[in-house]
């Protein structure tokens, strides 16, 4: 069986209404065209990485070489673990957790996407809160952070909602473009004091020794 060569097949995120999981292959292709179809308005630009820009096929093979370049470049000092989120086995768009040396730092980094259509519903606030848990409540991490462009509002919010606090900005380029992101921190110590809906993490054990712990 798969998840007994890599256990993180065998783990699974429940929230109230979605799952987090690996996707298996019919599945990535799914959440490929998901992502092909669109994820964020034509004038918006959400991104960093400007996989966005080109065509339905283009940003659908980038979810799949994505996919498939976390799972082949995996080690316990730098990991990338990118999940489906799933309602009623539907797919609404993947969510990443990612560390490097997180043995010593015990710190993790989030992103996320969902299709367009599954905006707006609550479903990225929820799937990052099930990321999060896992991160704090099952791998033990000190804290967690994202960076989002100033005008990403929709994620801002989320991120501020969540407890996430200031830490500086970071300024890049994209093409001629000089682009300022907020960097945003989630502290342990705030999230424990947060009131939160029951999420259960399965399979979690026997990952354990993947994440270097």
């Amino acid at each position: 069986m798969l998840p007994d060569l890599w256990p993180q097949y065998g783990l699974t995120i429940v929230t109230p209404r979605l799952e987090l999981r690996l996707p298996r292959e019919e599945e990535l292709a799914t959440l490929a065209q998901l992502a092909g179809i669109g994820v964020h308005r034509p004038d918006e630009r959400p991104f960093l990485t400007p996989w966005t820009d080109g065509g339905p096929g283009d940003r659908a093979r980038f979810v799949l070489q994505g996919h498939w370049s976390r799972l082949g470049a995996w080690s316990a000092a730098a990991w990338q673990l990118g999940l489906g989120v799933f309602r009623h086995g539907d797919p609404l768009g993947m969510v990443t957790l990612r560390a490097r040396d997180f043995r010593i730092v015990r710190e993790v980094t989030t992103s996320a996407w969902l299709g367009v259509e599954h905006q707006g519903k609550g479903y990225g606030t929820e799937a990052r809160v099930g990321l999060l848990t896992l991160a704090f409540d099952h791998l033990d991490a000190r804290a967690a952070l994202t960076e989002v462009f100033q005008d990403n509002h929709a994620s801002q919010g989320v991120s501020r909602k969540l407890g996430y606090e200031h830490d500086g900005i970071s300024v890049d380029a994209r093409g001629d473009e000089v682009l300022v992101s907020d960097r945003l921190r989630l502290m342990r110590e705030t999230w424990t004091r947060q009131t939160r809906p029951v999420i259960r993490v399965v399979g979690m054990a026997a990952c354990r020794p993947m994440f270097g712990l």
